[in-house]
Formats: C-alpha cells, sequence, structure tokens
C-alpha cells in the first residue's frame, strides 16, 4: 500500500466507516416510527401473520436488489458515496447520475480515491436540492400536477430508463467494447431466452459484462507485459 492510501484510508475512509455505520444503525428505528405512531396513536397495528407475508411479498420482488444494488454501484459510489446513497435513497434515479456527472465534468479515473471525493460531493449537492424539491413537492405537488395534461403525467413512466440510458451511453462512448458486449448480453436474454422476470435478468446482465471486464482488462495487461 502506498503512503498516499495509507493516509486515505487513515484520514479519511476509517472515520467514514464509523460515521456511517452509526448513521445507518441509527436510521433503522427511525423507519419504525410512522407505525409506531398509528399504533400508539390509533390502536392500528396489523398481525405477526399480515406482516410476516407483506414482507416476504416485498423480499420476493425486491431481495435481489439487496445484493446487486451494492455490488453494482460501489465502484462508482466508492465507500463513502455507498453510506450517503444508502441512507439518504433515490440511489438509481439521482445519486448515481449526480455521481457519474461530477466525475466525468471532473475526468477523474473510475474507481480512484478522486472519483470517489468527488462524486460524494456531487451526492451532497444532489442530497441538498433534493431536500428542497421534495419539499416543495409536499406542499404544492398535487396542485401542480393538476395542471399537467395526461401526456405530461404519462411521460414521467419514463425518466427513470432516460436517466439509465443516458448513464449508459455516457459509459459505453468511453468504454465502447464492454457497451457493445452488454448490449448483445441483455438483448440475448430479453430477445432469445424470453421475458425472464426482471431480478434475472439484472445479475445475468450485470455479473456477466463484469465478468467480461475483468477478463478484457487481465487480458490487455497481460499483453502490455
Amino acid at each position: 500500500m502506498t503512503e498516499n492510501s495509507y493516509s486515505y484510508e487513515e484520514l479519511f475512509t476509517k472515520k467514514i466507516v464509523k460515521a456511517g455505520r452509526w448513521t445507518l444503525l441509527g436510521a433503522i428505528p427511525l423507519c419504525f416510527i410512522p407505525a409506531i405512531y398509528l399504533w400508539v396513536k390509533y390502536g392500528a397495528i396489523p398481525s405477526v401473520q399480515v406482516i410476516l407475508k407483506g414482507w416476504f411479498m416485498i423480499a420476493s420482488i425486491y431481495g435481489v436488489e439487496y445484493f446487486m444494488t451494492p455490488l453494482s454501484y460501489f465502484p462508482i459510489l466508492g465507500v463513502s458515496g455507498t453510506y450517503m446513497a444508502f441512507l439518504s435513497g433515490n440511489i438509481a434515479n439521482m445519486k448515481v447520475p449526480c455521481a457519474v456527472v461530477t466525475q466525468d465534468v471532473l475526468d477523474t479515473k473510475p474507481g480512484s480515491h478522486e472519483a470517489e471525493l468527488v462524486g460524494t460531493l456531487g451526492m451532497v449537492g444532489s442530497t441538498i436540492m433534493n431536500m428542497i424539491i421534495l419539499t416543495i413537492a409536499a406542499i404544492a405537488g398535487n396542485k401542480l400536477i393538476s395542471y399537467f395534461p395526461p401526456s405530461i403525467i404519462k411521460s414521467f413512466d419514463y425518466v427513470l430508463p432516460a436517466i439509465f440510458g443516458a448513464l449508459f451511453s455516457l459509459f459505453a462512448v468511453k468504454y465502447p467494447k464492454y457497451g457493445m458486449f452488454a448490449i448483445i448480453v441483455s438483448g440475448f436474454i430479453v430477445l432469445v431466452l424470453g421475458m425472464l422476470p426482471t431480478w434475472l435478468i439484472v445479475p445475468m446482465c450485470s455479473f456477466s459484462s463484469i465478468g467480461f471486464a475483468i477478463f478484457s482488462s487481465k487480458k490487455e495487461m497481460q499483453k502490455q507485459q
């Protein structure tokens, strides 16, 4: 480990891990406050059977994201960004895009300490703006939406795919070989194998692309040696 890496780990990463661990652990009980309030104030509490049934339904749909999201986004977010993103939420539609754009504008090397720092700062700005926008939306959102025509409201369904498409294009331009491989794999899975469930498509596309990138990088390094 180089001296700079050691200093970075000691001065930044270890403190981030300590703070991030306690803030995330502290946020867990806070998530139950609305349910506890409804229970104490109105006596509204479901049975254990209903709670477990709801939990299993959610786990069956989003359980794979518990593993896939940290693995997929960690190379972009880094340690500090991962803690911040999972605490504040809106990872895919806000935190990751802001981190990627910030890293691209400042031309930092993916996976480096510099990329982690500037990506984290980008997410800090997005978190502050998110709080401001959400506050305005919570107060006046319904009133504003009532003025939108149905075509505009329907277009909101395509916001997240558009964001992911833009992010993919950003990386594909820089690394066309990896981008082409990801397109071929995803196209084969969806068009040839048929409509598989999302929880299966995402890991297949992600891990195959990651494996191809690692294999190609090692092969290029061997050629250079």
